[in-house]
């Protein structure tokens, strides 16, 4: 089971960019998936979320309005749209996914890191002011 996250790159701030998080060896087409961030010196922090059914999203409030997150299960990839983006936003970004098909949780577990059981390599995401 591997995560593959690409689309990372240097970009202005006010730029836009977007991720992608392409799943093989299993479909994730019935699992929760995420993405979080890690900048350097931070610890990890969630980005926002998708259920498996893509009705229901989360973000992190300094994202919201800018970031979009949605998934095509027929390609099995999961996307994150980010726009308007601020030299804070520079990180590496990880996807992930929970091992569970077709679990649902609290919100506050689509928060939580250990909600996720697969993560991907990441991707440098650099916004120069």
């Amino acid at each position: 089971v591997q995560l593959q996250a690409s689309g990372g790159g240097l970009v202005q701030a006010g730029g836009s960019l977007r991720l992608s998080c392409a799943a093989s060896g299993s479909t994730f087409n019935n699992n929760v998936m995420g993405w979080s961030r890690q900048a350097p010196g931070k610890e990890r922090e969630f980005v926002a979320a998708i259920s498996w059914g893509g009705g229901i999203t989360y973000y992190r409030d300094s994202v919201k309005g800018r970031f979009t997150i949605s998934r095509d299960n027929a390609k099995n990839t999961l996307y994150l749209q980010m726009s308007s983006l601020r030299p804070e936003d520079t990180a590496v970004y990880y996807c992930a996914a929970d091992r569970s098909p077709r679990r649902t949780y609290t919100e506050r577990a689509y928060y939580t890191e250990g909600t996720y059981d697969y993560w991907g390599q990441g991707t440098l995401v650099t916004v120069s002011s």
